[in-house]
């Protein structure tokens, strides 16, 4: 039972097998909360490397197969086969595997973004799963109380009409040449497993989606500037993006895996005519609210909070007991279980979906397309 005493979800895996950060990642926030039991998975397309990592974990070996497609058929046909699958591949294999599953009934969490190309991603969305099999991306970032309260302080007028966004996602760990072995910068600088994007598919897709999920504005255009500054590189290492939103607001993205002394810098400011919120991703238990002619207020999650908390921050241990990444992707594989159960109707809204999905690659098409025509304004309605 989980820690709420409702039945566990059967849960299986494809990808993620030894040596893969984020399906590590997915089994921990998978168990945080005991929604999910992991009992089938297709770690890998290497049958031997397949099998060790389901013996690493645990799994029956009857249970542990060596491509999607055989887990899909045999565990589809089970009177206990999985009611749930956790995709964790690179990009170009996101699609495949999800499209079998909604097919078969069986529910889908998908790492971001949804594909490497935005027909794919639109194919995807074309697909009409059977069962009532619904679809989770996993842009965990929206899990943390305080993003979630942003949203509400948004939600409410707190801040006025919204004039301006800045956000921002610096890394440095790839600003010299890829290590062949790191199995993860491998696949991220390769073009055929992440897609033409590089820097603004892997961490720049987070940036743009916490800004619709904070802010709820629709983008209208882009105007981009892509950069790949380490020479031999086939995709970006360092995104500038302007933003035009739908009703006149402004914003900033700026996403770089090649900026020394940043190791995870994901950051955002919302500015509207009444008060301004300020987040940062690595310190997520505070959010600065400043209202206009007003001394700044620090909010802490599980705080004293003037406006009222929202009641989706899901906030598991008192304040002052900080909370952090792992327990945001719990979040979202905790609320996405009460969906499948039946009983998440008020969580819906607040889980990335897999239109959320699809416009995330329209994001990235868009801004490659603009980038490519010297910044040129690029609408996403017409990539």
């Amino acid at each position: 039972m989980s820690e709420s005493g409702k039945r566990r979800i059967r849960l299986g895996m494809v990808g993620g097998g030894t040596g893969a950060f984020i399906g590590y990642v997915h089994r921990i926030a998978a168990r945080l909360d005991n929604d999910y039991e992991l009992v089938a998975g297709a770690l890998s397309s290497h049958p031997e490397v397949a099998m060790e990592s389901g013996r690493n974990i645990g799994l029956d070996p009857a249970r542990t197969y060596t491509s999607f497609e055989e887990m899909a058929k045999k565990e589809s046909a089970r009177p206990d086969g999985i009611e749930a699958v956790s995709i964790v591949t690179p990009n170009h294999m996101h699609v495949p595997p999800a499209k079998l599953f909604l097919e078969a009934g069986i529910h889908v969490i998908c790492d971001k973004p949804l594909s490497s190309t935005l027909a794919a991603a639109r194919a995807l969305a074309a697909v009409k799963p059977a069962k009532g099999a619904k679809f989770l991306l996993t842009h965990n970032y929206t899990g943390y109380p305080l993003v979630r309260q942003a949203r509400e302080l948004v939600k409410s007028g707190a801040l006025g009409k919204l004039r301006v966004v800045q956000v921002e996602y610096p890394q440095d760990w790839l600003s010299t040449p890829a290590d062949p072995g790191n199995k993860q910068a491998a696949w991220r600088t390769d073009p055929k497993r992440s897609g033409a994007g590089g820097a603004i598919g892997d961490i720049g897709t987070h940036a743009y989606n916490l800004v619709r999920f904070i802010t709820g504005l629709k983008t209208d255009a882009v105007s981009a500037d892509l950069q790949s500054f380490v020479k031999g590189r086939k995709v970006d290492d360092n995104v500038h993006i302007l933003l035009r939103f739908q009703g006149g607001a402004r914003g900033m993205l700026w996403a770089s895996q090649v900026a020394p002394g940043n190791e995870n810098g994901l950051k955002i400011r919302v500015y509207g005519e009444k008060a301004g919120i300020e987040w940062r991703q690595d310190n997520p238990n505070q959010m600065w609210f400043s209202e206009l002619g007003k001394p700044a207020v620090l909010l802490t999650r599980g705080g004293a909070i003037s406006q009222p908390p929202a009641a989706s921050m899901n906030i598991r241990i008192p304040g002052g007991h900080p909370e952090g990444y792992l327990e945001a992707f719990a979040t979202l594989y905790s609320q996405f279980a009460d969906v499948i159960r039946g009983e998440g109707k008020a969580y819906a809204p607040l889980l990335p979906s897999l239109a959320d999905g699809v416009e995330g690659v329209a994001f990235i098409t868009a801004s490659i397309a603009s980038s490519k025509a010297d910044g040129k304004w690029t609408k996403l309605s017409e990539v």
